[in-house]
């Protein structure tokens, strides 16, 4: 197991996973998963000659959980990893990675606070500039309002995910993480109504696919026990607030150089059919980036594939 530290980030503690010595690399996760979804990178990244580390995001496992909906705007989550950053290594920029949700936070920490990130990695979700309209309104008119289900859609209100994800943890994960990854056929991630909750039609998987281990699970299982779901589901909560506090930054481009892997099944890399070629997509947004899709890969990619991974990683944060 790595090091785990306690960081106060201004009010709110993050624990944060920290092996080897060397230039900082930062790695923030996303939903519903904690530092231990780059498990399989901490060690590489040391072993490559940097400070590999991994925090648990507010609401999750070891770190600080705000009860508010407001605590889990993206400024909070900016300002978080600009802190973690600025303890870990106060002498310089560092570089950060990016899953999921962890993508789009990493993403607008380089944006906004360039001085602070050298470089920027982000995994299945592309970057697709400051928003010209808060997301709510596109998921509710592509999907809510021609009655289809969209899972943030059911996230919006407080409490029926919460009740529906806690009242049988091990279940709600194994049937979302098995839902979006690459070994799961067409269909498992049912087309369904609006009124529809997440895990109706969603599938539990026996045996498991072979990257998840019945230990990752088990620890994954506990980590939300502790936790519950509120302060990971908060964060889908903000999509208006995160519109109104990116506005002032239209303008610009994200200048460092930066990677990004994505899965040919991940319905994330494509903006959920919205984008057909995301790499091609971002680049006049990100002008020094290069991009990888692995074949075949769903949305957990570091996890699902992380021989790949790390090697596109480390030869990338060798080169920056």
């Amino acid at each position: 197991m790595p090091d785990f530290r306690m960081i106060d980030t201004g009010g709110t503690k993050l624990r944060v996973a920290v092996e080897g010595q060397g230039p900082l690399v930062l790695m923030v996760h996303g939903f519903p998963e904690s530092w231990y979804s780059w498990r399989h990178q901490l060690g590489p990244v040391a072993a490559a000659g940097f400070t590999a580390a991994a925090i648990d995001v507010r609401g999750y496992g070891g770190s600080d959980k705000p009860h508010a909906v407001a605590d889990y705007a993206m400024a909070h989550m900016v300002a978080d990893i600009a802190a973690v950053a600025r303890a870990l290594q106060p002498d310089g920029p560092a570089i950060i990675v990016g899953h999921d949700w962890g993508a789009p936070m990493v993403w607008n920490s380089a944006l906004i606070h360039p001085e602070l990130f050298r470089a920027v990695a982000a995994f299945s979700v592309p970057y697709s500039g400051v928003p010209t309209r808060p997301f709510t309104e596109i998921f509710r008119a592509v999907f809510t309002s021609q009655g289809r289900f969209f899972y943030q859609e059911w996230f919006q209100a407080e409490g029926p995910a919460e009740a529906e994800a806690e009242r049988d943890i091990r279940t709600f994960l194994r049937k979302l993480y098995y839902g979006i990854c690459g070994d799961a056929p067409v269909g498992t991630w049912p087309d369904k109504p609006a009124t529809a909750t997440l895990l109706e039609g969603m599938v539990d998987p026996d045996p498991f696919p072979a990257w998840l281990t019945p230990a990752d699970i088990d620890y994954y299982v506990g980590e939300f026990t502790a936790s519950g779901l509120r302060g990971p589901l908060n964060r889908y909560r903000n999509h208006e607030r995160d519109f109104e506090w990116l506005q002032p930054y239209r303008d610009r481009r994200i200048e460092q150089p930066a990677l990004f892997i994505g899965g040919s099944k991940d319905p994330a890399t494509t903006l959920f059919g919205a984008v057909a070629d995301p790499i091609a997509m971002m680049r006049p947004l990100v002008p020094q980036l290069e991009g990888h899709i692995l074949d075949g890969c769903g949305h957990w990619t570091q996890q699902e594939r992380p021989a790949e991974v790390n090697r596109l990683l480390v030869d990338w944060l060798r080169r920056v």
